[in-house]
């Protein structure tokens, strides 16, 4: 009997995804979205939080693999991973725990300027903030600051001419971290995986948005919904994504991501899907998606 062979993910898998459905399928008309023009000089960034204080819902997938189409389309962008587990960074292959420097040095440390902490990625234009547990003391250690709601705004503000997307993968709560990710962000980008308890979870992230709005950022506008985790066959992800229509109109994207094998394989590989497979329906939800967020 034959040895089995070690796992190894295959960069273009044999298996067949389900098709990505028509935004027409959930009731909508599907517009066209254009291709963006290239740019002729880069900055000032937009910056992007990518926020839902339910875990689970897609956000540090949305997040690599929303940045890499940004990439591909001539834009230079930052991820910023601000949750403590560093999934993010782990997402694109790097060691968290092995970081000398992460973005809890940047905002703890004097002395630590934002280039000591950047890292570049495999794929290019495309450029990373680190993170590892470290950042969990921050949260705490920032309640005594003055200003602890603006401690990432000013970290990232000598890079700003630097790029034209910033994404903040927000950690899946309301703390602090989370409050500074909304306080310096210019929109909010919202994942919502398509199951009814993400979507009562929404009403209390849009109430946080109120709050920051009134309180910290009064320019702070919500991007979008995209909806995630979005499987075809079955009634119920159909019916959770009509209802967020319903709710919300032209703030859900025309993008749908579905489940797929393919998310978690990119994650083993440390790259976005739209190098790992790039002719993959995922890959191209995510370009959609892409030129949504630059059409916006």
């Amino acid at each position: 009997m034959d040895e089995p062979r070690p796992f190894a993910p295959r960069r273009e898998p044999l298996d067949e995804e389900e098709p990505v459905p028509e935004a027409v399928s959930a009731g909508r008309h599907h517009l066209k979205v254009p291709e963006p023009a290239p740019l002729i000089e880069h900055g000032p960034a937009r910056i992007i939080a990518v926020a839902n204080q339910k875990g689970g819902v897609g956000k540090t997938t949305s997040t690599i693999n929303l940045g890499a189409a940004l990439a591909e389309y001539g834009r230079k962008v930052l991820l910023v991973d601000f949750d403590p587990q560093g999934a993010l960074s782990i997402g694109l292959g790097v060691q968290a725990h092995e970081l000398d420097s992460t973005i809890y040095n940047l905002l703890m440390e004097r002395g630590v300027v934002v280039d000591d902490v950047i890292r570049q990625t495999s794929v290019e234009g495309l450029d990373l903030l680190p993170s590892n547990i470290d950042l969990s003391a921050a949260e705490v250690q920032l309640v005594t600051e003055v200003g602890r709601e603006q401690a990432l705004g000013r970290a990232l503000k000598p890079v700003l001419d630097r790029y034209d997307v910033i994404l903040i993968d927000c950690q899946p709560s309301l703390g602090l971290l989370t409050i500074n990710a909304l306080a310096c962000a210019d929109q909010v980008l919202i994942p919502l995986a398509c199951e009814f308890f993400s979507l009562r979870g929404v009403a209390l992230l849009m109430d946080t948005i109120e709050k920051v709005q009134d309180r910290l950022n009064p320019d702070l506008r919500i991007l979008g919904i995209l909806a995630t985790m979005f499987d075809p066959r079955t009634l119920h992800t159909r019916e959770v994504r009509q209802r967020v229509i319903e709710a919300f109109g032209d703030l859900v994207f025309e993008a749908v991501i579905n489940r797929t094998v393919r998310f978690p394989e990119t994650t083993v590989a440390g790259e976005p899907i739209t190098t790992w497979a790039p002719t993959s329906n995922g890959a191209e939800a995510y370009r959609l998606a892409a030129r949504e967020v630059l059409a916006r």
